[in-house]
């Protein structure tokens, strides 16, 4: 019997190299730099290693343009246009979540000399109070810099997920993503049981489901005797096996996926870790979370399991339903706005999944450019979140206490109503072509009452996002009215790259609906 020799193309998995090199490296930094230079080393070689990650990606996908070879590891990890573009997409996300966790001061907006470290990561912290100068008082902490290994193993993982070319591979990837955030969404200093709380959720229930996508790569494998999702494809192409359990594995399979992407009914976790987790992890969970699941979805439909359409989609076109609905409803009746962006988070799955759905180049290629879009816009919209702070420096995210905010301060109000219209899908931001174009795929693929429930659902979500826009300028503050600090100079940079990319894509779309068209078939 000859058995092959294992192979392992470097330079084609180097992005995801690079990034799980300098998880380990930020373990010994942890293990052997003294405390007082470990924060300026994790950031650097955090920043640095992810920007060279993405070198990497552009590289290879010159490489895979020109025609070489895209399959890695023994055909485990698959490197084609799709993967590429979702891996570029969640390094650029990560480096805008590491600014953030890495933020170490902000002042305060209404002080003469400014307050250092209300993050909930900082080694000082101060009170605010409506005449800060006054009561302004310190709280000693210490940075908790094993954050930055944690993101950088995550964001190992979230690249494998959306090119691995078997189950098992995928599965690991699965777990390699989760385990740190579950552990990143517990370690806000303060509010300390509603984050440990919302860490405990996450970790039971992402149990759950990842105990789901295994069983259900089983019933698989039973089914076609391989887990690589090519022979699997093949197996049901050949009609050979029992039916029954291929339904069964995508079943099961589609519960540890939808748990990911936080489409209903597998949903409950998002309001709950949103709102508990610290705001910079919920920054970026939300956003690479939701790009690399999706990514893992759409290879498992669109190149495991495209024969057997006429059986998920009726499934997945339930789910989408409920989704939109489910969570533009419940988004309405929220009076916290991290809890309304978690529900926002739902809505925002259901619209995805009409792209998913589709079936075609053009769901694929508009889920991709939407993937992007939203990715960019939460990360800015939670940014802006954290900079809310009460007396107590505490993040305020009470929605009634956000009460005439814009009209005290101008720039914050109108950065953040950018990124809710975005969320909105009002033209002239990266919501509307987002929508449109996921919308317009859907169509295409034969899916209309689908789009016309989006649209009926995108109509409603609109009313909480202009909600709080009224809010913040056309209704009177309150006596003790939160203050917006002065971001740092880390913050500033995410807000404005955020805003700037979410604007760009509404008025100049074309350049990534191009790049986005270019990586619209699975190799």
């Amino acid at each position: 019997m000859n058995i092959p020799t294992p192979t392992v193309e470097y330079g084609l998995i180097s992005p995801m190299l690079i990034v799980l090199g300098a998880a380990v490296l930020g373990v010994l930094v942890e293990a052997f730099l003294p405390r007082r230079r470990r924060y300026g080393a994790q950031v650097a070689l955090s920043l640095v290693a992810l920007v060279a990650a993405f070198v990497a990606v552009v590289l290879v996908a010159r490489e895979v343009d020109a025609g070489a070879s895209v399959t890695a590891v023994m055909g485990a990890v698959a490197i084609d246009m799709p993967a590429l573009f979702l891996q570029g997409t969640i390094l650029l996300v990560a480096v805008l979540g590491v600014l953030l966790i890495g933020e170490r001061q902000h002042a305060a907006a209404d002080g003469p000399e400014g307050e250092r470290g209300l993050d909930a990561f900082t080694p000082q912290a101060s009170a605010i109070a409506g005449s800060v100068a006054e009561k302004a008082a310190t709280r000693a902490g210490i940075i908790q810099t094993e954050v930055f290994p944690l993101t950088m193993f995550a964001v190992g993982g979230m690249l494998l997920f959306p090119a691995a070319d078997d189950l098992l591979t995928m599965f690991i990837a699965l777990e390699v993503l989760s385990l740190p955030l579950y552990l990143l969404c517990g370690l806000a200093r303060r509010r300390r049981l509603l984050s440990q709380e919302s860490s405990l959720k996450y970790f039971l229930l992402g149990a759950f489901s990842s105990a789901f996508f295994l069983y259900g790569a089983a019933m698989l494998y039973g089914y076609a005797g391989t887990l690589t999702l090519q022979g699997i494809a093949d197996a049901v192409a050949s009609g050979e096996g029992r039916p029954a359990l291929a339904l069964l594995g995508i079943a099961l399979l589609s519960v540890g996926i939808l748990f990911k992407v936080g489409a209903v009914p597998f949903h409950s976790w998002i309001p709950d870790v949103y709102q508990g987790a610290p705001t910079p992890i919920t920054a970026f969970m939300a956003a690479a979370t939701k790009i690399a699941a999706f990514g893992a979805m759409l290879r498992i439909f669109y190149v495991a399991l495209p024969e057997l359409r006429d059986d998920w989609r009726p499934v997945l076109w339930a789910v989408a339903i409920l989704t939109m609905v489910v969570g533009t409803v419940t988004a309405v009746t929220q009076n916290d706005v991290k809890r309304m962006l978690g529900y926002s988070a739902v809505a925002h799955s259901g619209f995805i999944l009409t792209g998913v759905i589709a079936g075609n180049e053009a769901g694929l290629s508009s889920t991709l450019f939407y993937l992007f879009a939203y990715g960019f816009s939460t990360v800015g919209a939670f940014a802006i979140v954290g900079l809310v702070r009460d007396a107590d420096g505490e993040e305020d995210t009470a929605m009634a206490r956000w009460a005439g905010l814009g009209r005290r301060y101008p720039l914050v109000g109108v950065v953040f109503s950018l990124f809710l219209l975005a969320f909105a899908g009002i033209p002239l931001t990266s919501g509307f072509v987002s929508k449109f174009a996921v919308f317009k795929a859907a169509g295409e693929g034969g899916a209309i009452p689908l789009v016309v429930v989006g649209v009926v659902a995108s109509a409603i979500a609109a009313y909480f996002y202009v909600r709080v826009i009224v809010l913040m300028f056309f209704t009177d503050r309150p006596a003790d009215a939160p203050t917006v600090v002065v971001p740092g100079g880390l913050t500033t940079a995410v807000v404005t790259v955020t805003a700037a990319v979410t604007f760009a894509l509404g008025a100049l779309p074309q350049p990534l609906l191009d790049l986005a068209d270019s990586a619209d078939r699975f190799f």
